[in-house]
């Protein structure tokens, strides 16, 4: 079962305990969000995001790059910006917690992943992709607006937001518990 959570603050101990209830009764979780501007569209927002859902039993699936549809301009950010955020999750984070970076091909072309290595072509006016069946698609470039006055989730802070799931403290590499030895000494055998 797919859920829609796109920022951290969605998840409450209530939506927590639900997603728990469902995970118990064997349904397998996965998260789609949207990138979304001054929502989630910075490292350590998306970061955050990820880590608690992975706490929640969830398995962030997709980022989707925002559709271009009416209404939804002041919301875009650049593809470059989704690909600048999955490069800082890599390596900087679990290999579980990175979600594929989608865009949405038009006309039904299907979900394109966008990776760090070229799988787009990006031009002042248009973004041409390529497709799991080698279909090239063309679609606008989505205009992106810089505002002073637009600020990330992130920065903002509210005390009086009651029941959030709180995020461990990061480590770095936290030793696997289930290492008993030197993996690198010889194993004796037993007589």
């Amino acid at each position: 079962m797919s859920v829609h959570v796109n920022h951290p603050r969605e998840l409450t101990i209530e939506v927590k305990e639900a997603l728990e209830r469902l995970a118990n009764a064997g349904i397998p979780l996965g998260n789609q969000s949207v990138l979304l501007a001054g929502v989630n569209d910075n490292l350590e927002t998306m970061k955050t995001l990820l880590h608690k859902l992975l706490m929640c039993r969830v398995r962030p699936y997709y980022i989707y790059q925002c559709d271009l549809i009416n209404g939804s301009s002041h919301l875009r950010t650049s593809v470059a910006k989704g690909i600048e955020i999955i490069e800082g999750l890599r390596g900087h984070t679990t290999g579980y917690a990175v979600p594929q970076y989608v865009i949405d091909a038009p006309g039904g072309g299907g979900k394109v992943r966008s990776i760090p290595v070229t799988s787009s072509i990006t031009t002042m006016k248009k973004i041409v992709i390529r497709n799991y069946e080698g279909k090239i698609s063309n679609t606008r470039r989505p205009e992106t607006k810089t505002s002073s006055s637009r600020r990330s989730a992130s920065t903002t802070t509210n005390t009086s937001i009651p029941n959030l799931i709180p995020l461990a403290p990061s480590r770095r590499r936290a030793p696997s518990p289930t290492v008993s030895r030197d993996v690198s000494a010889p194993v004796r055998k037993r007589n």
